[in-house]
């Protein structure tokens, strides 16, 4: 009975593991609001949603280490990275200094409330999802050194 429970249990994260992203509306830099579902829907687009904060250090080492690959892989494939900053009220006034220091050509989105990171029930940075034709196709949670290579796979796999 035992592995019965565990297996339906197995079944329904399967089956539920493939969901749409939620319409939930961030702010940009600029303080324009961007409704996630609606705004980044282009059909067959691959769409990288990788959460991190400023004091987060490896959601940075992630996102430089993915910097100095995601032009090649822009022209290899049809992708975009949304970095999606979880910096709080009290921390958010770092985000556009870090940006100044860095050469990132990701679109920064804010979500300083954390709506969008508690619709998709995250609890730890940094957090990946890949979302294609507004279903989420591949969840990356945490960073070592070389994880952006599996990224990579996973994006050609698309």
């Amino acid at each position: 009975m035992k592995k019965l429970t565990l297996f339906l249990l197995f079944i329904s994260f399967s089956v539920f593991s493939q969901k749409e992203l939620p319409s939930v509306s961030i702010t940009t830099l600029d303080n324009k609001s961007v409704n996630v579902k609606t705004d980044f829907n282009e059909q067959d687009k691959i769409y990288i949603y990788s959460f991190w904060a400023t004091w987060c250090t490896p959601c940075i080492a992630e996102l430089e280490a993915i910097s100095e690959h995601y032009e090649d892989w822009k022209k290899e494939l049809n992708i975009e990275l949304i970095a999606v900053s979880i910096d709080d009220a009290r921390t958010q006034k770092r985000v556009k200094p870090l940006l100044n220091g860095k050469d990132w050509t990701y679109t920064i989105l804010l979500d300083s409330n954390q709506d969008l990171k508690r619709a998709l029930s995250i609890v730890n940075v940094p957090y990946s999802i890949v979302v294609k034709n507004q279903k989420i196709v591949k969840i990356l949670n945490g960073y070592t050194q070389g994880s952006e290579e599996e990224l990579h796979e996973v994006l050609k796999s698309l």
